[in-house]
Order: C-alpha cells, then structure tokens, then sequence
C-alpha cells in the first residue's frame, strides 16, 4: 500500500481507563506526520479522547488531564447511594462540557461513533447522533463504578463490555486505511518495582467518605503484576475479570474484523485510574505510534501491508485472514 501525503484514516479507539491516554499521542503522532483523520470509532475512553478530537477541543483537554494529579481526580466524583454503580460521573462530564463545550455529533467536523452495549437486551449500540457527552457518557459507563445512562428508557453501559475495539462502524468510511488501537494488549512483565501512591494532601482528608473513597481508588492505579503472593479484593477480582474478558473479546474483533494496522497497548501499561501519569501516557503513545506506525511510512510492504504491534508475535493460525468482512447493521437510538 502506497502511504502518500495527506493518506486519509479511519481511527479505531479501544476501551482500557486511563491507558487510553495513549489514544491522544496516537493522534498527535498522525497529525504530525500528515495523515488526515476522516473518521472515528471509539467506546469507552476512546469514545471520550476520539470525541473531544473530532470537536476540535483535544488541545484543551491535554492541557487539562496533563496537569490533574491524584487529588483532583477524587475532587471529580460524585457518589451514587443507589445499588447500580459507585460514581454519579455527572460532576466529570459536565467538568468536561465546562471545558471544552458541548455539540451534536452531527454537526462535528469529522465522522464520529460512539459505541456503547444496551445492558437488558445484550445489545452493541452505535451513537452517531445527538448529544456528544451523552454518548461519552453512555460508553464509558465501567459497570460497578460508574452508574448506567438511561437514555429514554434503555439502560446503556461502557461499549467495552462487547466491543472493545469497535471496527465495525467503520466498514462504510471511503477513507484509504484503517488505524486501531487495542488497549487490551498483552501484558508486558517489569521488573521495576510499583511506584509508591503518595499520601493525599491535608485539605482532601477533610471528608472521611472522600478519604475512604481515594482509598479504594488506589486498587484501580497500579499495574498489574503477579498477585500469587496476595489476597486479592472483591474488586481487584472484578477488575482483572472485565480486563481479561475484554482481551478475549479484543482478540477475537480483531481477527474477524482486521483493520489495515493495529497498535496495540499492554494492559498492564497503567492502572485503570491513573490519569494522573497523563504526561507518560500520552508520550508513550506517541513512541508506539512512532515505533510501529513509522514502519508503515519506512516500508509501506510491512507484514503484506498490514502491520500487527503485538508484543508478542502471533502464530501463524492465530492471523487473521485479509478480507472484506460482513457489515454489522448500524443501530442509533431513539430520539
């Protein structure tokens, strides 16, 4: 495949908390390098970084994320007394609205789709219209931390649970290639020891729910690594399940739906919460993107014209076949 000036994408952003970060270095390693992005498909976090990008506010937002730190994100919830999830997540989106402004998807520069899973009838649901942080809000809905989006009666959660690299919405797109991003990438051993989570500051230990709140945050910003030698929590437990059921899912999107190339992040990159290493996020993703993408640039012939950035090779049956794949029926929701 010839990669000429200007070489049109379709962006496809996966689902993994604050790794996503590392969807924003992506982009920027693209605009930097002259391809143009036509269009972007994205659940979870990559639904909330693809969304802000495609209105034209990302230069804001990094700003913003790249200078929160630990305390800031605690100040950002709003608990929920009710049973379906622990945060509200109305005090981050409308932080997010205050920030960067609100538009209808409709009306964005670039083509955008939001994909969220409608939780009582074990549906995938494609947001292409409408309010744009409403379908933020529906797809990153995390079960368990965050409460469902009810959207006129139909109870939506984060896109990832079925589709955590969402390449269908895309299918129809005329641009010349298709970029994704997996966030649900092997895990990469370190040797490093784990950074130390320092004490919050005074003023953030005023309200004990808050303290016991940053508390149990602390479980969700840490990598993973080998827990043979501990307990692990309720929560620790379902977390490493939805990562590992997302992986599964991510795999096997990505072998029936094959994308033109695919960056793929460890999921032991970051802890799920730990938005406060932004600064190293975001530059990871930019040095993935550099490593793997500019290969393409340097030999356009890379793995037959599609290159895999796994961390580990795939077998040879574990290769997903090259062709056109059966499109799945957009579905929008009601106004």
């Amino acid at each position: 495949m010839e990669i000429k000036s200007k070489t049109t994408v379709s962006l496809v952003l996966g689902s993994g908390g604050a790794r996503g970060l590392a969807h924003i270095g992506v982009i920027r390693w693209l605009e930097a390098n002259d391809f143009r992005i036509e269009s972007i498909s994205g659940c979870s976090i990559g639904a909330l970084i693809g969304g802000i990008y495609a209105s034209g506010k990302l230069d804001l937002f990094e700003h913003w994320i790249r200078a929160i730190n630990k305390v800031d994100i605690v100040t950002l919830l709003d608990i929920s007394w009710g049973k379906a999830g622990l945060i509200k997540g109305d005090k981050i989106i409308n932080t997010l609205v205050e920030l960067v402004g609100d538009q209808l998807i409709e009306t964005l520069p670039i083509s955008f789709t939001a994909v969220a899973t409608d939780i009582n009838n074990e549906k995938e649901i494609w947001i292409n219209s409408g309010n744009l942080f409403d379908a933020i809000r529906a797809s990153i809905s995390l079960p368990l931390f965050f409460t469902p989006f009810d959207h006129n009666g139909i109870m939506l959660i984060d896109g990832g649970v079925l589709n955590p690299v969402p390449i269908a919405p895309t299918f129809h797109d005329k641009t010349e290639i298709t970029i994704a991003v997996n966030l649900c990438g092997s895990v990469k051993r370190k040797n490093a020891p784990i950074e130390e989570i320092p004490e919050p500051e005074p003023e953030a230990r005023s309200a004990p729910l808050r303290e016991k709140i940053g508390r149990f945050l602390q479980r969700f910003t840490q990598p993973e690594e080998d827990d043979s030698d501990h307990d692990l929590g309720a929560y620790d437990v379902a977390n490493q399940a939805f990562e590992t059921m997302q992986s599964a899912i991510a795999r096997q999107k990505l072998a029936a739906y094959p994308p033109d190339y695919v960056l793929e992040i460890p999921k032991n990159a970051c802890g799920m919460l730990d938005f406060h290493r932004a600064a190293e996020i975001i530059d990871s993703g930019y040095e993935k993107a550099e490593k793997h993408l500019g290969r393409m640039l340097r030999d356009p012939d890379t793995e037959g014209g599609r290159l895999y950035s796994w961390n580990i090779p795939l077998k040879d049956a574990e290769k997903p076949e090259l062709g056109v794949p059966m499109p799945s029926p957009t579905i929008e929701l009601p106004d």
